[in-house]
């Protein structure tokens, strides 16, 4: 008899079974739904990871993947040029050479071999080891696989770099900015320089060493300057060796930028005001010429100015500060070119009317109820006698509108509150969106401010002293020019502006600027007719303060100043004015004159504005 087959397995299961005392159970439902779960789920994530990479970051590591077996070579794109409101070239791009550093092949080399190399770069760059080794620590070698060492280098720089016969080092073609008329648009044009760590981190598409906008025009509109640098890439193979070349990107210029400035009469009133400037012995002022009708600016100039090919360090160190834009950064008080505003607020609130007369014997005493022996004197700049407003705006008498401003016995002034709602209603707080970079707001005082600031109240004095533009209130020149161009045309102001169109490389039009308002106060107009004749007084009397206009061949309406600073140890001397003035008051030209620390308050200011107006009237408004 056959004996059955004898199954170790099935044994020592049945043994394990009996000394156990247990039962075979089949695995939950649950146990494989939970196995199922996890398998979906961690699909997924895989599968959202992967489309992740390949969407955002697909141009990213395919770039990568480039770089390891090739080399790019950027050619970088032009920037758009300035043409000034009559077409006239304002900046040119001038060929030239650069030395870029291949950053594959020189991380090849030992550290005795990158220093040497290094070394021997720097000296005829003439730049400093410690610099070069700055710039390799912040290369992005996930996004650039070269470093530009040097720009604009000259012919014997090329000959001895390619002397040295360095694989990774390459002469490639660049190009320079060339700027006209240098010192005399360069806060209006900028200038351009190597982008910063602040540069790199907000634009994505910038590689270190990439020239960016830094002043002005350059920076304002960088972006339309621009253009796109254009690609070459060598592909090699496992030996190093060239084995294919294309053109991954074609390099496109910038779009070209044309301006409301009119050049040659920037150049004019440029020397003009340099010219006067000199002859009294200082270096700071501001010059600006605006069409009130649209906001077009026509000339804008800070004093001292600097020359935009050769920027340098030591223009940072520099006391005078020409790097600074006095026109859209500098705060001044305005002294009493704030009287127009002054009157059209005391007009509207009724406060005066034309006829109103108040004397003026040059002070203004204010009894002191602790001490009636001692009044509290608030001087005018001369005796002036009986005034009404046209002629204490054309006399620019102080006790006129201390009293205007702050009241005096039993006759109440304006006071401090309405005075900052007309500044306001005026634009005196508000920038005027000029397209420069760094525009300033002014700061209108208020006694809340002061109280919190200073831990003394506010007297009446703090409004009279505002009321003839000293005391806390401060103005940028845009903002006081503005509010005088809203004078000119009626009550309304327009955004100032200077690109008045982009023209792209083919020559399409992308954007043309319109008029824009500012703000708009014609409901004043009866007010500022009233004013506009006083202003007219201030050229056409011979008590005005700008009488010496009075020979152009044009009317002009103005209106001089003189503002006190530092514990009134100096005096900034202003003119605004505007011409000619027509038989509805409209005028296309504005100007404003300021020089810092002048000797003779808005004496040394007058001529220059005499000057620029009769320069304008042969050159623009007249056929000669």
């Amino acid at each position: 008899m056959k004996k059955p087959e004898l199954f170790l397995e099935e044994a020592v299961l049945d043994d394990l079974s009996k000394s156990f005392d247990s039962l075979e159970l089949p695995l939950s439902e649950r146990v494989f739904n939970l196995v199922v779960f996890f398998s979906v789920f961690i699909g997924i994530l895989v599968f959202i990871r992967v489309g992740f990479l390949g969407i955002r970051y697909g141009d990213f590591y395919k770039n990568r993947a480039l770089a390891n077996i090739s080399d790019v070579t950027y050619i970088p794109a032009e920037r758009g040029l300035f043409f000034d409101r009559f077409n006239k070239l304002l900046v040119k791009n001038i060929p030239s050479f650069k030395a870029t550093l291949k950053l594959a092949g020189f991380f090849k080399k030992n550290q005795n071999e990158q220093r040497e190399e290094l070394e021997q770069m720097g000296e005829i760059l003439n730049l400093p080891l410690d610099q070069i080794n700055d710039w390799l620590r912040k290369v992005d070698l996930e996004k650039q696989n070269s470093m530009v060492l040097a720009r604009n280098l000259t012919v014997e720089q090329v000959a001895k770099i390619k002397n040295l016969d360095f694989k990774d080092i390459k002469i490639e073609k660049d190009f320079a900015r060339e700027y006209e008329k240098t010192g005399i648009l360069s806060h209006v044009l900028g200038y351009v320089g190597v982008a910063s760590k602040e540069d790199l981190g907000s634009d994505s598409d910038l590689l270190l060493n990439d020239l960016v906008g830094k002043a002005g025009l350059e920076l304002y509109y960088n972006k339309e300057l621009r253009g796109e640098n254009g690609e070459i890439i060598d592909f090699r193979n496992a030996k190093n060796e060239t084995v294919d070349q294309k053109t991954s990107a074609i390099q496109s210029r910038g779009n070209d930028l044309y301006l409301t400035i009119d050049s040659e009469f920037q150049d004019y009133f440029y020397r003009r005001l340099k010219s006067q400037l000199e002859g009294i012995g200082r270096v700071g002022g501001v010059g600006i010429a605006v069409n009130p009708q649209n906001g077009e600016v026509l000339s804008l100039i800070s004093l001292p100015s600097f020359d935009n090919n050769k920027i340098s360090s030591d223009l940072l160190s520099d006391p005078s500060k020409p790097l600074f834009n006095r026109v859209t950064s500098g705060v001044y008080n305005p002294g009493s070119t704030i009287k127009p505003l002054v009157a059209v607020a005391a007009l509207v609130e009724k406060v005066v009317d034309t006829k109103k007369e108040i004397y003026s014997p040059g002070y203004l005493d204010v009894p002191n109820p602790y001490d009636p022996e001692r009044p509290s004197r608030f001087l005018d700049w001369r005796p002036q006698g009986w005034v009404n407003l046209y002629s204490a705006i054309a006399r620019s008498s102080n006790v006129y509108f201390y009293e205007v401003s702050g009241g005096y016995g039993d006759f109440k002034g304006l006071g401090i509150g309405r005075l900052r709602d007309y500044w306001k209603k005026f634009g005196l707080d508000k920038k005027t969106n000029i397209d420069l970079p760094g525009e300033k707001s002014g700061f209108l005082p208020d006694i809340e401010e002061k109280e919190k600031r200073t831990g003394v109240p506010w007297r009446l004095g703090d409004t009279y002293n505002n009321g003839i533009g000293q005391g806390d209130l401060m103005i940028t020149p845009l903002e006081l020019i503005n509010y005088i161009s809203a004078i000119a045309n009626n009550g309304k102001a327009f955004e100032f502006r200077i690109v008045q169109k982009i023209i792209d490389k083919n020559g399409n039009l992308t954007k043309e600027a319109q008029p824009k308002i500012l703000f708009d106060n014609s409901q004043f107009i009866d007010a500022i007719k009233e004013v506009q004749k006083g202003m007219l007084d201030v050229v056409q009397k011979p008590y005005g303060t700008a009488y010496m206009l009075n020979g152009l061949p044009f009317k002009v309406a103005a209106k001089t100043g003189s503002a006190q600073i530092e514990m009134n140890t100096k005096v900034n001397a202003f003119f605004v004015g505007y011409g000619p003035v027509e038989k509805d008051g409209v005028s296309p030209l504005a100007i404003l004159v300021l020089i810092e620390n002048a000797r003779e308050g808005s004496l040394n200011a007058v001529p220059v504005a005499n000057d620029v107006f009769q320069w304008y009237y042969k050159n623009r408004l007249t056929n000669n």
